[in-house]
């Protein structure tokens, strides 16, 4: 297994899979080309004999100047519980701390238990929202409206 940057031609390959890789939920949409072309230095794909098991979408911010911001992130579920989600991201935090950013930020939402309790074990914090569910604090209507979300950040070193 080994770690590369993003491709514009990965998108061909990612976007069918996607949809599989949530169990079925709509996904596919959220991943546009645009993020294989324009962030290819900060997004990476993990691949085994030239097939992709894993992918993170990330960029730098170009308002916070000390943050970066992972958009997507992906593992086949057959090679799953084996550490290359967290590869994947130490891939990123190392390229976001060479750029001088010492916050990283991502967002999930509230039925995503999986990607709640994983970024909690990754380090890092739930940003406090406007209301709580099931004892977790809640952005509502974050990404439009009913489409509340939870905001991660992560201090880096």
């Amino acid at each position: 297994m080994h770690i590369r940057n993003v491709r514009s031609s990965d998108f061909e390959k990612i976007s069918p899979l996607i949809n599989n890789w949530w169990g079925g939920r709509a996904m596919e949409d959220k991943l546009p080309k645009l993020f294989f072309v324009h962030f290819q230095p900060t997004s990476f794909i993990m691949e085994e004999d030239e097939k992709i098991i894993g992918f993170l979408i990330g960029f730098l911010s170009q308002t916070n100047l000390n943050e970066a911001y992972i958009h997507f992130v992906g593992v086949d579920p057959d090679y799953r519980n084996q550490h290359i989600g967290t590869q994947l991201y130490e891939r990123f935090f190392q390229t976001a701390a060479g750029h001088d950013r010492s916050m990283v930020r991502a967002v999930t939402s509230p039925i995503n238990k999986t990607s709640i309790a994983y970024h909690t074990r990754l380090g890092f914090e739930i940003e406090k929202g406007d209301k709580q569910v099931e004892h977790i604090d809640i952005h509502s209507n974050y990404e439009g409206n009913k489409q509340d979300r939870i905001l991660f950040c992560k201090r880096l070193h």
